[in-house]
């Protein structure tokens, strides 16, 4: 089944921090305070990005927006420790290569793991959302580095397509949709995979998944054809060995 491994885990996993229109996480506001409630200071992990100081400052005046206070992972020599302390989690977008190495250098993924499963509010966008799955395998990005593994933080039981794009008729490109690279993934893979498109999120809350946002998702599993849902719907299909 779609699921978060532990009924603890709060999770936002959001498929892009920037709308056509809107402002950086202007149309996700509403889900980010629903998740952080009374919680008054966020950590957040800049590491996707290779101006860490421009990101966190960015973010950090978007959530004070909200009444959120930021605190920056690599304002620190001790990450570890600020994690162990956090009161919420956000990692944020980027090149999802370059993430997953920081989070491996820094020593980060199995603190983040304990604080998530003792119910620690999680955020992720884009890169922030596909290392919430099992592994990176479902990136778009490019091997700008290269981490130890391609293993990841082991949030959710299932991976994301993050900008997930559909096929354009008119178009003359000639070279792999996302389809087709989500589909030549599951040759290889037995876990499924959800397309975000873009504003659109999943909500992982008492071990429940749930696509909310605007538009529909698209479900990839091994051996069937994809399928659509609807925003609202729950994921809680039976997927072979990933249940």
């Amino acid at each position: 089944m779609f699921r978060s491994e532990s009924p603890a885990r709060n999770l936002l996993l959001i498929s892009n921090s920037n709308v056509h229109g809107f402002g950086f996480l202007d149309h996700v506001e509403g889900e980010i305070r629903d998740l952080l409630g009374n919680i008054q200071r966020v950590l957040f992990i800049p590491f996707a990005l290779h101006d860490r100081d421009a990101y966190a400052a960015k973010a950090g005046e978007r959530l004070a927006r909200m009444g959120f206070t930021l605190d920056s992972a690599h304002l620190t020599s001790q990450p570890q420790r600020l994690v162990e302390e956090a009161q919420a989690i956000f990692i944020g977008g980027g090149n999802t290569f370059r993430l997953l190495k920081a989070l491996y250098d820094y020593n980060l993924l199995a603190v983040i793991r304990r604080r998530v499963e003792a119910g620690v509010p999680f955020i992720g966008s884009s890169a922030g959302s596909i290392v919430a799955c099992p592994t990176l395998k479902t990136t778009k990005d490019m091997p700008v580095v290269q981490p130890p593994s391609f293993d990841a933080l082991h949030l959710v039981n299932f991976q994301i397509s993050p900008h997930y794009l559909d096929s354009d008729p008119a178009s003359t490109h000639m070279g792999e949709t996302q389809e087709e690279r989500i589909m030549q993934y599951l040759e290889e893979n037995d876990l499924p995979v959800v397309g975000l498109r873009e504003e659109t999120l999943l909500r992982v809350y008492q071990g429940t998944v749930t696509l909310r946002g605007s538009r529909t998702a698209r479900i990839f599993r091994r051996g069937e054809q994809p399928i659509e849902i609807e925003p609202g719907t729950k994921l809680s299909l039976e997927v072979g060995s990933a249940a």
